[in-house]
């Protein structure tokens, strides 16, 4: 029994599903504060295209981030946040697995000297979830390039990973050495720290230190229903280990601490029948293990218990009760060897693998999607024992992506289609266009402008080198001119005279005064006219722009509409190549998890075989006790 723990580790469900975003998030965080003051929590995001992809993050829509993230890369729209662009993708393809290109991601930011507290994060995450993965050598290769810029937090974490992965290879002297000096340091504090050097004390050889830790931790009081499981493990590790030692009495002192209807229950009444019955209180083993046998058969202490409760009555004496229940027992057996195998039809016939995939929809692949819903099957109680294994969760997850992708290749299909008919419509609407914008600038061509352009060019020229402030009249004024004119000629057929004298007088005094108003204001109207032919540039410098992209748009748009159609075939192509080997690595992915789940039920048949082969050779015993304990006067009789 692995006795080992970190808090982030408690079950191979929640292998990723906080702590990967979780270290995403941190490396991210960590890379922008980098760049700032240390104290200054918030990252401003520069980079529009890298808030497309946090966006999708942050929804949970972890393939369109790693996607949107590596587009924006290519096009190099990243910018200022390349690093944490790096680090962000180096995070999403470690939770799909993708160790080694992720490691080269690493690697590539350690060489571009990126801050070491961000490459101390960088290792610690790779170094963890090469661990979940079950990749040890890897895992401490990655360890051990961290450096000394982990916060408290994470460097408390690393020595516990550490320390399981020395378990692991049975080095627990060297585990205890280094949880050891890590507890002796006040800033650790976490209680999974003391529990884990209380087991590899006591897997040392050094049970007085390793008992007095688990111990402590077993009488501690729980604020949550975490540290509440914590208790009940180190209680159920101390009283397994007197067991082993030999100390019945301690052990069913610890066990008795174990909470009666926990995760550990079951376990503990197990071992506390053992307890008593090491101390031969025999009627004393009965009581946990009558109420375990009563509890759900597929777990393996109900199914020992089964047999330990006729075992206790044979020890008593009762051999009627005893054989009665060991009946019972053997009848329950062959009752949950015909569930099992209703089971493992169900599972064959892919209703496990539909049902969870119906019950746990998720909008997008990912290893951070966890089950939450079981689905109808014939005998759920099966399955706690199949989900609760590692390997099927991780080969569960990667049959579920292999159905995302093939759903994400079959809507491509369709929308390439879509692609392929808006082309074939944007090259009508371009074969219908071009030739009515073709004749629009024919009608109104550039030369044309540009010709009357110059034409207004020399007459301000002129006007303005002749200071003339005619030119520049406005339209009042040019009518003013006009009545000016017509009152000289009229003045000038009048006959001689006073009046005509005072007429001619008053004729000179506005024309006078027209003419003053005009030469008062030529130069504002020559900058104005100066300010219009600067317009009149510009219109005609846009209007050459706008002949020059019609002339680019007859050579390009038909090779733009070509390339599209190359890039819409090629795509189809690597779908229709694509589609056959996601299809076929999808059955196979079932076929190996569906084959997981029964092996885990058939080894559950097994333990029912061995349980019901120790049944028949208690029965015979108490058959052949019985013949013993006839006297001779009765086989005469007989």
């Amino acid at each position: 029994m692995n006795l080992a723990l970190t808090p982030a580790l408690r079950g191979p469900a929640s292998r990723l599903a906080a702590l990967t975003a979780a270290a995403l998030l941190a490396c991210t965080s960590g890379l922008a504060r980098a760049a700032g003051p240390a104290e200054d929590p918030k990252t401003v995001i520069a980079a529009p295209h890298y808030g497309d992809a946090l966006f999708h993050f942050y929804q949970g829509r972890y393939f369109s981030a790693v996607t949107t993230l590596m587009a924006s890369q290519q096009f190099e729209r990243l910018a200022p946040h390349d690093d944490e662009g790096e680090v962000l993708r180096g995070g999403l393809l470690l939770s799909y697995g993708l160790h080694d290109e992720a490691g080269q991601i690493f690697a590539r930011l350690i060489e571009r000297q990126a801050p070491p507290r961000v490459r101390d994060r960088a290792w610690f995450y790779l170094a963890k979830i090469r661990y979940q993965r079950g990749l040890a050598a890897g895992a401490e290769e990655a360890l051990g390039r961290i450096g000394d810029r982990l916060p408290v937090e994470l460097e408390e974490e690393r020595i516990l990973i550490h320390a399981q992965l020395l378990m692991g290879r049975q080095d627990y002297a060297a585990a205890s050495d280094l949880l050891d000096r890590a507890a002796q340091q006040k800033v650790f504090t976490s209680r999974y720290l003391r529990y884990n050097l209380g087991v590899a004390l006591l897997r040392q050889g050094d049970d007085a230190r390793g008992r007095a830790l688990l111990e402590e931790l077993g009488r501690a009081p729980a604020e949550t229903e975490e540290y509440r499981s914590l208790r009940d493990q180190a209680n159920l590790a101390l009283g397994f280990a007197a067991l082993q030692a030999g100390r019945p009495q301690e052990a069913r002192a610890s066990l008795e601490r174990v909470r009666l209807h926990a995760m550990h229950a079951n376990k503990a009444l197990l071992g506390f029948g053992w307890a008593a019955a090491a101390l031969k209180d025999q009627k004393l083993a009965l009581v946990p293990w009558t109420e375990l046998a009563s509890r759900q058969a597929s777990d393996p202490a109900v199914l020992e218990a089964r047999i330990a409760v006729p075992y206790a009555f044979a020890e008593l004496g009762a051999f009627g009760q005893a054989l009665e229940h060991y009946q019972a027992a053997l009848a329950a057996y062959e009752q949950e060897r015909q569930a099992l195998d209703a089971s493992i039809a169900a599972i064959r016939s892919g209703a496990l693998l539909q049902g969870l995939l119906e019950r746990n929809p998720g909008e997008e692949m990912g290893w951070f999607w966890s089950i939450g819903t079981l689905p109808e099957m014939p005998h759920p109680g099966h399955l706690t024992a199949v989900l609760a294994q590692h390997e099927f969760q991780e080969a569960f997850k990667s049959w579920r992506d292999l159905q995302f992708l093939q759903r994400n290749l079959a809507g491509w299909q369709d929308r390439l289609g879509v692609y392929g008919d808006m082309l074939a419509t944007r090259r009508a609407a371009y074969a219908e266009r071009l030739p009515g914008v073709l004749a629009d600038l024919q009608r109104t061509g550039t030369a044309a402008l540009q010709q009357r352009r110059d034409g207004l060019a020399a007459e301000l020229a002129q006007a303005e080198a002749n200071l003339d402030g005619q030119a520049f009249a406005d339209a009042r004024q040019r009518e003013l001119q006009a009545l000016v004119a017509s009152s000289r000629r009229i003045v000038a057929e009048m006959p001689t005279g006073a009046e005509a004298d005072a007429a001619r007088e008053r004729l000179r005094l506005a024309e006078g005064a027209l003419n003053w108003q005009l030469a008062r204001q030529q130069p504002d109207r020559a900058w104005e006219a100066r300010k219009a032919l600067a317009a009149v540039d510009a219109g005609v410098a846009e209007a050459r722009g706008r002949e020059a992209a019609v002339v680019r748009a007859q050579r390009d748009e038909p090779a733009r509409f070509d390339a599209f159609d190359r890039r819409i075939a090629e795509i189809g192509t690597r779908i229709g190549a694509l589609t056959p080997r996601v299809t076929a690595l999808a059955a196979e992915q079932q076929q190996r998890v569906q084959e997981l789940a029964v092996a885990e039920l058939e080894r559950q048949k097994l333990r029912l075989d061995d349980y019901a082969t120790q049944a028949r050779f208690a029965v015979a015993q108490i058959y052949d006790r019985a013949i013993a304990s006839r006297s001779p006067d009765d086989a005469t009789r007989r």
